[in-house]
C-alpha cells in the first residue's frame, strides 16, 4: 500500500474553535455526549504555546475526547495521532492519545487497542507532546494494529488520573506516516497489512485472500515470518515470499501467476516440500498444465509418492506435465528396498495369481516377484487382497509348483505413481534422475494411458529406471531419452539393472540411448514401434558373454522395431509371460519386423547370436516375421557363425510348421553363415547323378527346415555324361537329411551342370 492513497484527504479533526459539538466524551459515536454545553469545556481563543485551544476541567476518572468524524482506515496506510497539552491548576493527570475503531457501519469494534503510551504532567505551564501510531500491520512502532475489520477512527485522547484538575488541549494533527514503513511508492501489497499475523499459529488465511483481492495487479509480498494457514489458498497475484507457510497435507496453495518451483520452494522454505506442493496444485487447478522446475536441482530425502501429495485425487485424465529439472536422491535409508519373503500356492488355471500367500500384509503392490521355478522377467505384484491372500501379478507365471517359497523385492523409486488407480496422459520432460545407485526412477500408475516420458536422463538406477507394476504402460511413450546404468564398470554377467518393461500394447520407443544395463528393456504385449534407439551392453572381458538389450516376451509380438543401432547385446524373444506356455490354438511367434538395423558386436566368440527366439513351451513356430534391411557386423573377438538362434533350454520350435518368414536384403561382416529366406544358391555338379542333394543349413533362419523348393534354373547347359543336351525339367524335395534342412534336385538322367536353386523355409501363401 501506499500513502497517494491518502493524498488530498483532510486527515486531522477541525479545530476545537470551530466548535465543541464534534468533540464526544464518549468513543465518539453519533448521537454521543459532546462537550458543547458541557460546562467542564470552553474555547480559548489565544493561549501563549497554543494559540487557540479547549480549556477542559477533569472531571471523570477516565476522561475521554473523540472526534466524531471519521478517519478512514486503509489497509497498508499508517496515521500518527499527536496530542500536545499542559497542565494550567489542580491535580496533576495522565494523558495518552488515543483512537476508537469503528466499523463501516459505525459500530465499534471491541478486543482492539484504543490507546498509545501514557505520559505524566509533571508541572503548570509545561507543554508535553503524546502520540500513537496506528494503522492495519504489526509492524515495529506501530502501537494500535487493527485488523481488516476497522473501516474508520475517531481519534482524540484520554486523561487519566485524580479529577480536579484543569488543563489546556491544543488541535489534534493526524498525519499519514506510511512512508516511514513502506517505500513511497509501491507495487506489491504485504500480508501483514491485511492482518496476517506470521506468527505460526494464527490461521492467516483470510489476510492471504484479503491481499490478493486488493493487489488488482500488484504483487503481493508474503514478509519475514511463518504463516499458518488453515485452508487452501489461491494467489490470482503475483506473489514473492520473505516468509514461509504452514498448510496441512489436505489443503493446497496455488500460485496463478507464477506457478513454478522457485515460488513453491521459497512458499514452503524447502524445494522438496515445495515439489510436493506444486504437483498437488497441478492435479488441482486448470490454469496450468504444466509445472516447470525451473532448472533447479530437488534433492529428493524420499521417493516422492505423487498420489499422497497431490493427496484428494485417485484418477486423472487431463493432460498435466512436470518439466525442466533435476531430482537428486540422497542416500537415506527411505530408499532401502524393502524384501518379503513367502510362500504362496500356484494354480496353472489362474497363472497371474498366487493364493494363500504367507505374510501377505507386508508385501506391497509394485514388489518385483522372483522364485525358484517358473518366474519370468520383470513379474510383479499389481494388487493384493489382505482378507483372500491372494496377489495379482502384473503377468503370468508359468510352470511354477503347486508351492514354492517367492521373494517379494520392492524397489524405491524417485516418482512413485503407484498409488493412483488410473493416470492418463501425464507427461515428464527434461527431468534427469539422478539416482547414483541410491533409487530406481519411476514407478507407473497401475492403470492409465499414454504416460510420455521424453527428452529425460535416467543416471544410475539402483535396479529400475521405469517400471510398469500393471497396465499404466498402455500407449506409453518414451522419446530422446538417456539411459545410463550404475553398472558400467562390472562385467556383463555382473549386471542386474533394467531400463525398463512394458506389459501391455501400443508404446512408442524412440531416439533414445541407453548405456549397459542387463537388459534394456523386457516388453510383454504387443503392438510396438522401437525406432532410432541406440542401445549397447558390452564390456572389456576377452571373448565375453553378451545379455539380451531387448525382450520381447509376447509370443505374437505385432511390432516393428526399425532403425536402431543394436551395440553388444543381442534381441531375445520370448513366450514367458504366458500362463499355458505349450502352443494350444493361439498365434505363435509371428508378427516381429525388424528392419533398417545396425546389429554390431565386439570382442565376442563365434558362438555369439544376436537374434535368439526361446520358447518356454513345445509346439510353437514361427508365424510370420521379417528381418530385412539389416547390418550385420562384428569386429575384434572372433568371427560369428550365424546371427540367429533358437534358445532351446525350456523347448524347441517345430520348425516344419514355419510360415511367412521374409528375411532378406541384409547385410554381414565376418558372418560365416549368412541366413536367407528366400535363398537361392548355386548348385555345381561335375559328375553326372540323377540327384542333386543340396545343404541349406546355413540358410534357413532360425533351423528352419527347407521346406520347399520355389525354383531350380539352369546356369547354362545341363548335359548328360556323353555330354548330351538336357530338356527335361526335374523335380525337387524338401526336408531332406536328419536336419530337414537339404533338399534334392531329382532328374531324368544322370546329368551335370549347374543350376540356381531357390529354397524356402515356409510354404508361399
Amino acid at each position: 500500500m501506499n500513502k497517494a492513497i491518502t493524498e488530498g484527504l483532510v486527515l486531522s479533526p477541525p479545530a476545537f474553535a470551530a466548535g465543541l459539538n464534534v468533540w464526544s466524551r464518549q468513543d465518539g459515536l453519533a448521537g454521543s455526549d459532546t462537550y458543547a454545553g458541557s460546562g467542564n469545556a470552553a474555547i480559548v481563543a489565544a493561549d501563549q504555546d497554543f494559540g487557540s485551544c479547549v480549556e477542559m476541567a477533569k472531571t471523570d476518572g477516565t476522561q475521554k475526547v473523540r472526534w466524531m468524524g471519521n478517519t478512514p482506515i486503509y489497509p497498508g496506510c499508517y496515521y500518527r495521532v499527536t496530542v500536545r497539552i499542559k497542565a494550567v491548576s489542580g491535580n496533576l493527570p495522565r494523558v495518552r492519545a488515543a483512537a476508537t475503531a469503528v466499523r463501516a457501519d459505525g459500530s465499534v469494534i471491541s478486543g482492539l487497542g484504543s490507546s498509545g503510551p501514557e505520559t505524566g504532567l509533571t508541572a503548570y505551564g509545561r507543554v508535553e507532546t503524546v502520540s500513537l501510531i496506528l494503522g492495519t500491520g504489526e509492524r515495529g512502532g506501530v502501537d494500535l494494529a487493527w485488523d481488516a475489520s476497522a473501516a474508520y477512527a475517531h481519534v482524540g485522547l484520554d486523561l487519566l488520573g485524580p479529577k480536579g484538575g484543569v488543563v489546556r488541549i491544543d488541535d489534534i494533527e493526524v498525519e499519514d506516516v506510511t512512508g516511514a514503513f513502506l517505500r513511497d511508492m509501491l507495487d506489491w501489497v504485504d500480508v501483514r497489512d491485511y492482518g496476517a499475523k506470521g506468527d505460526g499459529t494464527t490461521d492467516d488465511t483470510a489476510a492471504f485472500a484479503a491481499a490478493d483481492a486488493d493487489a488488482q495487479g500488484r504483487s503481493v509480498l508474503v514478509s519475514k515470518g511463518v504463516f499458518r494457514l488453515d485452508d487452501h489458498v489461491t494467489f490470482n497475484s503475483p506473489v514473492r515470499f520473505e516468509g514461509r507457510v504452514v498448510m496441512p497435507r489436505s489443503k493446497r496453495l496455488s500460485l496463478v501467476k507464477n506457478f513454478e518451483l522457485n515460488s513453491y520452494a521459497a512458499a514452503f522454505g524447502n524445494e522438496e516440500e515445495g515439489l510436493r506442493r506444486g504437483i498437488q496444485a497441478l492435479f488441482n487447478f486448470t490454469d496450468h498444465d504444466t509445472f516447470d522446475l525451473k532448472g533447479r536441482r530437488v534433492e529428493l530425502s524420499e521417493p516422492l509418492d505423487v498420489q499422497a501429495a497431490v493427496y484428494d485425487k485417485t484418477t486423472y485424465a487431463n493432460q498435466r506435465s512436470i518439466r525442466n529439472g533435476q531430482l537428486d536422491i540422497r542416500d537415506t535409508p527411505a530408499f532401502d528396498t524393502t524384501r518379503v519373503t513367502g510362500s504362496c500356492d500356484f494354480d496353472p488355471a489362474n497363472p497371474r495369481e498366487l493364493t494363500n500367500v504367507a505374510n501377505i500384509a507386508s508385501i506391497a503392490v509394485g514388489s518385483h516377484v522372483s522364485g525358484p521355478k517358473g518366474v519370468g522377467r520383470e513379474v510383479y505384484v499389481a494388487a493384493k487382497n489382505v482378507s483372500t491372500q491372494t496377489l495379482t501379478l502384473n503377468v503370468a507365471v508359468w510352470g511354477a509348483p503347486a508351492r514354492q517359497t517367492y521373494t517379494f523385492d520392492r524397489f524405491k523409486y524417485a516418482l512413485d505413481f503407484s498409488g493412483f488407480d488410473q493416470l492418463l496422459r501425464f507427461t515428464l520432460q527434461d527431468i534427469e534422475f539422478l539416482m547414483a545407485d541410491r533409487s530406481s526412477g519411476i514407478l507407473l500408475p497401475p492403470a492409465g494411458l499414454i504416460f510420455h516420458v521424453k527428452d529425460c536422463y535416467f543416471t544410475g538406477p539402483k535396479d529400475r529406471g521405469i517400471t510398469s507394476h500393471a497396465a499404466g504402460c498402455q500407449g506409453m511413450l518414451i522419446d530422446r531419452c538417456q539411459f545410463l546404468s550404475s553398472e558400467q564398470q562390472k562385467d556383463v554377467a555382473e549386471r542386474h539393472t533394467i531400463g525398463f518393461n512394458v506389459n501391455t500394447n501400443d508404446t512408442k520407443i524412440r531416439n533414445n540411448r541407453a548405456v549397459k544395463f542387463k537388459h534394456w528393456a523386457v516388453m510383454g504385449g504387443s503392438g510396438h514401434i522401437i525406432t532410432g534407439n541406440h542401445f549397447f551392453q558390452g564390456d572389456n572381458d576377452t571373448l565375453g558373454q553378451r545379455t539380451a538389450g531387448i525382450v520381447f516376451a509376447e509370443a505374437q509380438a505385432k511390432t516393428v522395431f526399425s532403425a536402431n543401432y543394436v551395440d553388444n547385446c543381442y534381441l531375445e524373444w520370448t513366450n514367458e509371460h504366458d500362463g499355458a506356455p505349450d502352443f494350444l490354438s493361439e498365434f505363435s511367434f509371428g508378427g516381429l519386423q525388424i528392419v533398417g538395423n545396425i546389429i554390431f558386436s565386439s570382442n565376442v566368440p563365434s558362438s555369439y547370436c544376436p537374434l535368439h527366439i526361446k520358447p518356454f513351451g513345445k509346439d510353437h513356430w514361427i508365424n510370420g516375421m521379417t528381418v530385412t534391411g539389416n547390418n550385420f557386423k562384428t569386429i575384434r573377438g572372433q568371427s560369428l557363425d550365424r546371427v540367429d538362434f533358437v534358445d532351446t533350454t525350456h523347448a524347441d520350435l517345430d520348425y516344419g510348421r514355419f510360415t511367412d518368414v521374409n528375411v532378406h536384403s541384409n547385410t554381414f561382416q565376418a558372418v560365416a553363415k549368412q541366413f536367407q529366406n528366400p535363398i537361392t544358391v548355386p548348385v555345381q555338379v561335375n559328375t553326372p547323378s540323377s540327384t542333386w542333394e543340396v545343404d541349406l543349413s546355413a540358410y534357413m533362419p532360425f533351423r528352419g527346415e527347407a521346406k520347399v523348393v520355389t525354383a531350380v534354373m539352369p546356369d547354362g547347359q545341363v548335359r548328360k555324361g556323353d555330354n548330351g543336351k538336357v530338356w527335361t525339367m526335374p523335380y525337387a524335395t524338401g526336408r531332406i537329411g536328419g536336419s530337414r534342412q537339404s533338399v534334392r534336385i531329382n532328374w531324368s538322367d544322370s546329368v551335370k551342370g549347374r543350376v540356381f536353386v531357390t529354397a524356402r523355409c515356409d510354404a508361399p501363401t
